[in-house]
C-alpha cells in the first residue's frame, strides 16, 4: 500500500469575479485566511501537497482512514472556517463586497482512497496518477447544495451515519478512471450551535469627556470612508505624523495599530468598536492601550449631500484624572478637535470613493 492512500480537498466557493482592484485584493486575503485556518485545523496528520486557488490538496499514505476519525477531521476544519467567517463578519470595518459578502463563503470536502506517487518539489510533494485527477474532477458535481462532505466508495463503500442529523445519499461521476460511485452529507447541521462572538462594547464602561463636532458638504460614505482609512489620517489630524505597525491586512474590532505622533512619542491603539449606518450614524472608536482613553468617530447624515463628524474623547473612571483634565487639558484637546476638523474639510471634499465601498 505503499503507493495508496486517503486524498483530502476542502475547498472554498461563494466568492464572485470581482473585478474592481480593492475587492480582488480584500477577497484574494480571506481567502488567504481562511485556507491558514483550514491548515491549523489539521490534526491528523495529513500532508500538504499543494493549495490549489481556493482548495488544499492534502493526502495521507496507508489505509483506509476510518470513517468516525475523517469525520471529526472534516467536522474540526468546517468548524475553524465558519468560527472565523462569522468572527470577521461581526468585526470588520471595510464596507466593500468582497468583505460584505465573505460570510457568505462556503466549504466542501471531497475525500477519495486511491493510488497516486509524489514527487518532491522544494518543500512540497506534488502528487500524480489518475486517481489524484479523479479527486480533483469530484469537485464539479450534481450536488445541489453546497456545503457538505463527499466520500467515494473506494474509501468507503457504506458509510455509517455518524450524529442523528447525518443522511447520506448516493451519486456518481464519469471520470478519468470511468464512473465513480460516491456518498456525500451536508455539513450544514454543524453550524446549529455556534455562538454569535461577541463584541467589546468599551465605551460602555467609560465617561463622556468631551465631544466636538462639524459639518460637512459631502455625503455620507465619502466622510465615513475618509474617516476610517488610516492612511488618510495624517494628513488632517493633529499631531499624528503616521500609522504603522497595522495588525490586520483588513482591520478588526480588537485589531491593534500604532500611532507616531509629530512630538516623536508612539501610541499603541486598538479598534474598540465599530457600527455602521450610512443612512444614520457610524460610530467607529479606537482605544490607548496605555491609558485606556479612548477616541470616538461619529460620522451622521444629515442630508443627501451633507453630513457631521463628531470627534469625542473617554476616559476610564477615574475621579482625579477627570479633574485634571477638566481644569488644565480639556481647553487644549478641544482646540485640537476643531483644528482636526477643520484640515478634514479640504481632504473629504478632494476624496474620491471607490464605488466598492
Amino acid at each position: 500500500m505503499e503507493n495508496r492512500g486517503l486524498l483530502f480537498i476542502p475547498d472554498i466557493s461563494g466568492f464572485s469575479r470581482f473585478v474592481n482592484a480593492v475587492e480582488i485584493e480584500h477577497s484574494r486575503f480571506i481567502i488567504q485566511q481562511l485556507l491558514e485556518v483550514l491548515l491549523r485545523a489539521n490534526d491528523s496528520g495529513l500532508q500538504i501537497s499543494e493549495i490549489e486557488g481556493d482548495a488544499i490538496l492534502f493526502y495521507k499514505f496507508g489505509a483506509p482512514a476510518e470513517l468516525p476519525a475523517l469525520y471529526n477531521q472534516v467536522a474540526k476544519m468546517f468548524r475553524a472556517f465558519h468560527q472565523c467567517l462569522m468572527t470577521y463578519d461581526h468585526r470588520k470595518i471595510c464596507q466593500c463586497t468582497a468583505c460584505l459578502s465573505a460570510v457568505d463563503l462556503t466549504l466542501k470536502v471531497i475525500t477519495h482512497y486511491g493510488e497516486f506517487t509524489p514527487m518532491s518539489v522544494q518543500h512540497f510533494e506534488k502528487l500524480f496518477g489518475k486517481d489524484v485527477i479523479v479527486a480533483h474532477q469530484l469537485l464539479k458535481n450534481d450536488i445541489p447544495q453546497h456545503e457538505y462532505w463527499l466520500v467515494t466508495h473506494d474509501l468507503h463503500r457504506q458509510p455509517a451515519e455518524l450524529t442523528q442529523w447525518m443522511q447520506w445519499q448516493t451519486s456518481s461521476k464519469e471520470t478519468e478512471r470511468g464512473d465513480i460511485r460516491f456518498s456525500y452529507t451536508q455539513l450544514g447541521p454543524l453550524m446549529i450551535d455556534f455562538l454569535i462572538p461577541s463584541i467589546p462594547q468599551e465605551l460602555a464602561k467609560t465617561t463622556h469627556m468631551l465631544s466636538v463636532s462639524r459639518d460637512y458638504d459631502v455625503e455620507i460614505k465619502t466622510l465615513c470612508y475618509t474617516v476610517l482609512h488610516f492612511e488618510f489620517r495624517p494628513l488632517w489630524y493633529v499631531g499624528i505624523q503616521t500609522i504603522d505597525e497595522v495588525e490586520h491586512f483588513l482591520p478588526g474590532i480588537g485589531s491593534h495599530h500604532r500611532y507616531v505622533l509629530a512630538n516623536g512619542t508612539t501610541a499603541r491603539m486598538s479598534i474598540s468598536s465599530f457600527v455602521y449606518d450610512p443612512e444614520g450614524k457610524t460610530i467607529f472608536s479606537e482605544t490607548n492601550a496605555k491609558d485606556q482613553s479612548s477616541l470616538c468617530f461619529v460620522a451622521e447624515k444629515t442630508g443627501d449631500q451633507t453630513s457631521r463628524l463628531t470627534l469625542e474623547l473617554y476616559f476610564q473612571p477615574n475621579m482625579l484624572r477627570q479633574v485634571v483634565f477638566h481644569r488644565w487639558g480639556k481647553k487644549k484637546q478641544a482646540q485640537e478637535f476643531r483644528l482636526s476638523l477643520e484640515r478634514l474639510d479640504p481632504v473629504v471634499k478632494a476624496m474620491v470613493v471607490p464605488l466598492e465601498f
